[in-house]
């Protein structure tokens, strides 16, 4: 195998890996969050210390891959969805980090958690699981099929802030519970556009196709083309 294609092999494997660890990283996140577990909150905040010493190994290894003179159209996309990928996953661990400092802030946490919040969450973890899924294989059409669950998640993030403001205002929830409520809800927000953004990378290495910048987000990817072309 050639130099630039083990390397290149070598940094798919650690990204991957680290794809995983931000699942783990954040389902533990989600999980201290239903579960007020703040012990297991004081995990995610530690570990993130480890994913971003990752994140840096990964950056420092596709840099140089990029300077090796290789011309060949989708082994730089490849390069480039390394490098692009890997800073989003350091994103999503940050905002695991952000709903496990919510969990290990002082407060009650006793009120009960509404049932559209844990779809939500559900629905982020889901995308995420996918998403990494969609990079191990170069999988296009499991990447498109992550885009559109962003809609969903932005629909339920309103009823949740809506509902939120409403019982405020009713006295059904106290402040700081909504306020913690919101945080949270934002955070998940924010790992499903971190999501789409690595989608999009899969669907443009895959396919050549980028979608991003597309009037309507996204559409059925072309069959994938690895000749460079």
């Amino acid at each position: 195998m050639a130099t630039f294609a083990r390397k290149l092999e070598q940094l798919n494997q650690q990204l991957i890996a680290q794809g995983n660890r931000v699942v783990d990283h954040t389902l533990r996140a989600v999980d201290s969050y239903f579960e007020s577990d703040r012990a297991k909150a004081e995990a995610v905040i530690e570990g993130d210390n480890e994913i971003d010493r990752i994140d840096v190994e990964i950056e420092q290894m596709a840099v140089p891959l990029l300077g090796m003179g290789e011309t060949d159209a989708h082994s730089i996309r490849a390069v480039l969805l390394v490098v692009k990928a890997n800073n989003e996953l350091e994103r999503i661990a940050d905002c695991a980090v952000d709903i496990a400092e919510v969990v290990v802030r002082p407060g009650d946490h006793d009120e009960p958690v509404p049932p559209t919040f844990r779809v939500m969450a559900n629905s982020v973890v889901g995308m995420l699981r996918d998403v990494n899924r969609a990079m191990a294989e170069t999988n296009a059409e499991l990447a498109q099929q992550v885009l559109s669950f962003d809609d969903a998640v932005r629909q339920f993030k309103s009823e949740i802030m809506l509902d939120a403001q409403q019982k405020v205002a009713s006295g059904d929830f106290p402040v700081d519970f909504a306020f913690r409520l919101l945080t949270v809800t934002k955070a998940l927000e924010r790992i499903a556009d971190h999501c789409t953004n690595i989608s999009e990378q899969v669907i443009y290495l895959g396919t050549g196709k980028t979608v991003r910048h597309l009037s309507e987000g996204w559409s059925k990817p072309e069959p994938p083309n690895v000749s460079g072309t």
